[in-house]
This record gives C-alpha cells, structure tokens and sequence, in this order.
C-alpha cells in the first residue's frame, strides 16, 4: 500500500527542508569568510566588488525584507535597507557607506535567521497560501539570493591580494586520456526555453514558451586555455580584424593582453597560488570581447542564448525539457563540477556523465559560458516579486551568461537559470564555447 502524507504533511516536509537549507546556505557563508582577517573583510579589494563585510549586512538585510513581508511584520532594521540596496549603492561607492562591521553584521544575520525560522513555521506554504508564501516562494528565493552572494564573494577573494584568503581545495576527476573535441550538430526545430511550473525560477527565466531555431553547430566542449593560448600566440590581442570596434576600443583601453590572471610568463594565478597554465582546463576571466574576437577569429560566434539553452535542456528523442543537462537528476560530484569546494575548474570532458541529450559537455559547472545574446525579457514577462532582481537591468548592454560555474552552489543552478554582465567584465568565473549556423 502507498503510503500519504497526513493532512499538512507535504507543507511540514517542505518547511523542514527550508528550513534545512537556509542553515546550510548560512554555514556556508560564514565558513567562506571565517579565516579571512577582520581588516580584509572590511576593505575595497577592488572597485569591482563589495567589501566582504558588506555582503555579509546584505544578505541580512535582503532576508530581513522579505521575511517581514512574507510574515506581515515589521523589519528588524529598516534603518539599514538604504545602505544595503544593491540599486542605489554601486559597487564602486559601498566602501563609503555606514555598513555593519564584522560582529554587529554576524549578529544581525544570526537575528534575522532566528526570526525567519519562526515566520517559517507559521507560513502557509500549501500552492492555495499567498503569493510570497505559496510553494515556499519568498523562501526559495531568500536561500537562492544567498548562495548566489557566496559566488560574488568568492570573487572579491580571488581579486584580493595573495594570501588574504587560502582555500583547502576537494580534489577533482583527472583530465580524460582522450581530450573530446568538434562540433555537436543541432537539428532544427522547435524546443520549450524557458522554466515552467513545478520549481522555482526568478521572473527573467519565464514564462515558457516554444521557440522555433534553425540548425547550428556547437562546440561540444568550452574553449581550453590551451587553444586560446595559441590564439594569443598567433596575435589575438593585436590582429584589428578579429575585434569588433568596440571590443578593440575596450582592449586598447585597458591595454589588454591575455586573460584576468595570466601572467606574461605562462603562469596564472588562482587565490593564494601562482602555477603554471594547465593546457586542459577552460579559460576563464575573459570578457565578452575576448570571447567575440576568439569567435570570429576561428570563423565562428557566439552562442545565442536560445540555441545555448536547447543544446543543454532539450531532448529531441522523448521531445521533453530537462532541468539540467543530463536529466532532473541531482547536480553530483561525478555530473559537473559545482558548489565552490573544489576552489577551481575540473579539465574539460571531465565529466562524461553530465553530457546534455545532444552529447554536449560541460554546459554546466566549471566555468559560466558568454552568450551572444543581450540580456532583455522573455514575451509575456512580468516582474515578480519585486522588478530590481531584472527589469530594471534590461537594455543596459549586459550580455547574459549560461552554466554556472565551480563556484556556483548546486542548488542555485538549472538550465534556464540567466545571468548577466557587462561585456568588459572579467572578474566572473566565465568561459566559453563557440556556434555556428
């Protein structure tokens, strides 16, 4: 006999597992942080990020306004929202404001925490509960916004100086005794983008609807640092016509030369370490720019983010999505290389497993991927629930990004899950792979 849930009992199940993940989520970011001295956790690394510390206040301060709203209650700190709205307060200007400093923002996390898990206890999570509350949707979200601020910090860290932060490092598959290699052809024809309903999603990723693509080719693998290597070799950052006018306004401009953290003499640095470039692995730390000129280089482009998302989700044989490339399947250590403890990306093909219904590998984990396409809505879009998380980035000339990365957490990643940057960025753990029509 199949056994069912008491009356409530599917609510309290997903009350526990909230509540679960929100103490991971929380562990997680004080364990990244904790053997970072108070001084750096407190300094601008770069203009680029936060000060650690402000992230800390954020992440607080984001729960704090939503778990009110979702409880109907008063903030803890509304005296704080100010200082911690990401909109109003650029990355570049933070280092000036009135944050909390080390202690006061672990305690006014360990607060919030405290009092979301009491609203957590009395919310209808039911789908009849209200729109915040019903599904767990603030929750999810609450839990998502968090582990994806463990991303950004973890790029503060490796903007930082050596040795403000040195990681023990899980280990990682050896690189195949076989690199993969070519183009993975893709029929035309039609395929669901986007997230339907069954799971949490941000307002940008829907709604679903069918898109109709011609045939394209992909690469069935990122692009290596040693085939970008030897594009820089045969003059990539010199030769004028590989660059699009305005990447070769932004490389002159800074005087580009190779990827974020290559060294002149072969070598790149990766936290507290400086070792020599391993030709297996993805290149990562380059612009859309650099992506573009590579592109064009080898009479190829970029992705669109469309034709990225059906080679990564759908599966022309049962004519179904899936959630993530290689089924809805867990993300697990032997499919992709995710959720920040290995400190770095795996070689490509590392993970045979993880292979999408086309055979594409490494769509997701190890390194983010540029796509061609702009980051705008979807038809039908409709900001939920609040529109600063999307709308108001669209028609800003960011660029959107597909995959995640090794420092994405595992829970935060699906294959309709957008991304955005500038294209001059580079301080995100973002690669590549190359289309074609």
């Amino acid at each position: 006999m199949q056994e069912t849930l008491p009356r409530g009992g599917a609510d309290a199940l997903l009350e526990r597992t909230l509540r679960d993940g929100l103490t991971e989520a929380r562990g997680r970011t004080l364990a990244l942080v904790e053997p970072v001295c108070e001084d750096d956790l407190d300094r601008v690394h770069d203009s680029l990020m936060s000060p650690l510390v402000w992230d800390l206040g954020h992440i607080a301060a984001f729960e704090d306004l939503w778990v009110s709203r979702a409880g109907g209650l008063p903030p803890l700190r509304p005296d704080l929202f100010e200082v911690y709205d990401a909109e109003e307060t650029p990355r570049a200007e933070r280092g000036e404001l009135d944050y909390l400093k080390c202690q006061e923002a672990r305690e006014f996390m360990s607060d919030v925490n405290d009092r979301a898990f009491g609203v957590l206890r009395e919310a209808d999570l039911s789908e009849a509960g209200d729109g915040l509350n019903g599904g767990g949707f603030v929750w999810e979200m609450v839990l998502q916004h968090e582990q994806q601020h463990n991303e950004t910090m973890l790029q503060t860290l490796q903007i930082a100086a050596p040795g403000v932060f040195t990681p023990s490092r899980d280990p990682l598959p050896p690189a195949p005794s076989k690199a993969p290699s070519g183009v993975v052809h893709v029929e035309a024809g039609p395929f669901l983008m986007g997230a339907g309903p069954g799971r949490f999603s941000y307002d940008n990723e829907r709604p679903q609807r069918e898109v109709d693509l011609p045939a394209f080719d992909v690469d069935r693998t990122p692009v290596t640092n040693h085939d970008y290597a030897a594009w820089v070799d045969r003059g990539g950052y010199s030769r004028r016509q590989w660059w699009s006018d305005e990447g070769w306004e932004w490389r002159t401009k800074w005087s580009v030369e190779r990827p974020r953290y290559w060294t002149a003499d072969g070598r790149v640095r990766s936290f507290d370490r400086v070792t020599e470039l391993r030709p297996e692995l993805p290149v990562m730390h380059v612009s859309w720019y650099e992506a573009d000129a590579f592109a064009r280089a080898h009479g190829k482009r970029l992705p669109t983010e469309a034709e990225w998302e059906k080679a990564a989700s759908w599966d022309p044989v049962a004519g179904a999505k899936r959630d993530l490339p290689w089924g809805d399947g867990p993300a697990t250590r032997e499919r992709a290389n995710l959720d920040q403890l290995s400190f770095g990306p795996a070689a490509v093909g590392a993970y045979p497993s993880g292979a999408s219904a086309y055979g594409v590998l490494g769509l997701v984990g190890d390194a983010w991927e540029w796509t061609s396409s702009e980051f705008g809505p979807y038809p039908g879009f409709h900001a939920f629930p609040y529109p600063q998380y999307s709308e108001t980035h669209y028609g800003r000339g960011h660029r959107v990004l597909r995959g995640g990365s090794w420092a994405t957490r595992a829970h935060a990643i699906r294959s309709t899950f957008r991304s955005w940057d500038l294209p001059g960025r580079r301080q995100i753990f973002v690669g590549f792979r190359c289309a074609s029509s």
